[in-house]
């Protein structure tokens, strides 16, 4: 816990008031507290209300915005609650990653899991196509891009799809409360919206949202024989 203290970076402050700064710097005489409250939070299953408080920071994604859709919302959550999030990440999530049920794949995701980035899933596109002509004198490749695919991701089939992981039960239980109850309210031009509750969606800006997407996309299989799927992230 120390370690991870004492490496953090610079980051926005949650609505807890915590800044990455103070727990830097406090590092040696938090750490002991603060790993005996991830440790209890972990093993009860029950992640603080105030971990599950956000505040959106609208981030433009055009150069003259004019509408919502023309930015990005992303949630500035605790630290707190992001260190924890990538304790469950690193120590539970990426190792069941390695060990899927049949009825999911990873290997043809190439995006937020341990050796996959953008590179690898160009190899791999250029490979498959390669291999296939071999044995067909031309190959179709169609590339599809999933409108706000993380923010339209329901609860209850990603909590479900999670279910089918080897994960301890108290890890499970963790991330079913995680989403459950989650809120978060709107900072713009120095106004704050009324909170309201997020009933879908991965939380953008979480520390579990990454690999929670490849978890929700891991069934998405091809179904006619020849076919194959490359996945990276929410572009297939």
């Amino acid at each position: 816990m120390f370690e991870i203290l004492d490496s953090l970076k610079s980051t926005s402050t949650g609505l807890d008031g915590l800044p990455a700064w103070f727990l830097q710097l406090g590092a040696p005489v938090f750490c002991k507290t603060l790993a005996d409250l991830i440790n209890l939070s972990v093993s009860t299953s029950v992640v603080p209300m105030q971990w599950k408080q956000a505040r959106i920071c609208p981030v433009q994604k055009t150069s003259g915005p004019t509408q919502p859709s023309d930015f990005r919302p992303i949630s500035v959550t605790p630290v707190l609650s992001h260190i924890t999030e990538k304790i469950i990440v690193r120590n539970f999530l990426y190792p069941a990653l390695n060990s899927p049920l049949s009825t999911l794949s990873f290997t043809d995701q190439y995006a937020f899991r341990p050796s996959g980035f953008t590179t690898a899933a160009f190899i791999a596109l250029l490979h498959k196509v390669t291999e296939a002509l071999e044995t067909n004198h031309y190959v179709v490749v169609l590339a599809l891009d999933f409108s706000k695919a993380f923010d339209t991701v329901r609860h209850s089939s990603l909590l479900e799809t999670v279910a089918q992981l080897e994960l301890p039960d108290n890890v499970y239980n963790w991330l079913a409360n995680f989403f459950n109850g989650h809120s978060h309210c709107t900072r713009f031009n120095g106004y704050t919206s009324q909170f309201r509750n997020v009933n879908a969606s991965i939380i953008q800006g979480s520390g579990v949202r990454p690999v929670m997407y490849v978890v929700d996309a891991a069934d998405l299989q091809a179904v006619t024989p020849g076919n194959i799927m490359v996945k990276y992230a929410d572009d297939t």
